[in-house]
């Protein structure tokens, strides 16, 4: 269930220095008078970032642009069921979510679980939010009502091993250094914390300048080599990976989206054919990837990855 803003304001720390933060007004401040950083509090939500080392531009943080800098899609009323023809819920990320929680509930009676990336509700999560069990804590670089506070996940602002868990679902994507964002995941979990990555491999450019990596299913897993594995894979395959394909052709070829879109939603019946795909052959051609691991401080030998791949070539 998610927190509360006013139940996380006392976990905050500043994001330079890794000190307290406390509310002075609309403000956060620093304990440290020698240290001394403050931080907007804008309609209720906290803007916990490090504008010097951020790629997030401090002029789009105001009480006008909070709703989102980054243009997000809405589907509501006559369009989501279209949404839910071409992009249905995952059975991957339904079954790696249920493991999750199963996972957490039998370590500790009330799991504390980071979202990295919570400005909306992800793949096959909302079951998280509605249980009293699991107390959710999500940020995201723009305000919603699913984030207690804005912030960059490459300086999370919450103290050292204060989570049994951390979800960050088709974010890594956007982050200019995915190597420090886990870093920094690896440093938010409890000894023994859980974590649940899914990113691209294969799809195009979305969210614009936003965009920078994508991994294939070898390299996603050494992405989190500090991890003890769990279970890694494709969560989806090469037929989600040519409708976006056909997708983003008819878009450069009309120069439409809204073209590209109809005609993609003719091709909507291309993603189940994953689920005729060898696993093998998915990840050789996969849309987007996942890893599930256990917080280790024994990293993965480089000298492992090769036996590790689990392709066909």
């Amino acid at each position: 269930m998610l927190l509360e803003r006013k139940e996380v304001l006392d976990m905050l720390r500043c994001p330079k220095t890794g000190d307290k933060l406390h509310q002075v007004d609309d403000k956060l401040v620093t304990d440290s008078s020698e240290k001394s950083a403050e931080y907007s509090i804008i309609e209720g939500c906290p803007i916990v970032i490090d504008f010097k080392r951020s790629v997030i531009d401090q002029d789009n943080i105001s009480a006008v642009a909070m709703s989102s800098f980054i243009e997000r899609n809405s589907y509501g009323g006559l369009l989501k069921p279209l949404r839910d023809l071409v992009s249905p819920t995952l059975d991957s990320s339904t079954k790696n979510i249920q493991q999750l929680v199963d996972l957490l509930l039998n370590t500790t009676n009330n799991p504390q679980l980071l979202i990295v990336g919570g400005g909306t509700v992800g793949q096959s999560m909302d079951a998280l939010y509605t249980d009293p069990r699991i107390s959710i804590v999500a940020f995201d670089v723009y305000a919603s009502p699913y984030v207690q506070f804005v912030a960059d996940g490459h300086q999370i602002p919450l103290p050292d091993q204060s989570f049994d868990a951390v979800i960050i679902q088709a974010v890594l994507e956007h982050v200019l250094e995915p190597v420090a964002v886990v870093t920094e995941i690896h440093r938010v979990l409890k000894a023994q914390g859980i974590v649940y990555a899914e990113t691209p491999f294969m799809q195009h450019v979305h969210e614009g300048a936003y965009d920078f990596t994508r991994y294939t299913e070898s390299g996603h897993r050494y992405l989190f080599k500090d991890f003890e594995l769990i279970g890694s894979g494709v969560s989806s395959g090469a037929g989600t990976q040519l409708m976006w394909s056909i997708d983003n052709f008819f878009r450069g070829l009309f120069r439409s989206k809204q073209i590209a879109k109809v005609i993609k939603l003719s091709f909507f019946w291309l993603q189940y054919f994953d689920k005729l795909i060898p696993d093998s052959y998915n990840i050789d051609a996969a849309s987007s990837v996942y890893f599930m691991g256990r917080k280790s401080n024994s990293p993965a030998n480089a000298k492992t990855m090769i036996a590790y791949y689990q392709g066909a070539q």
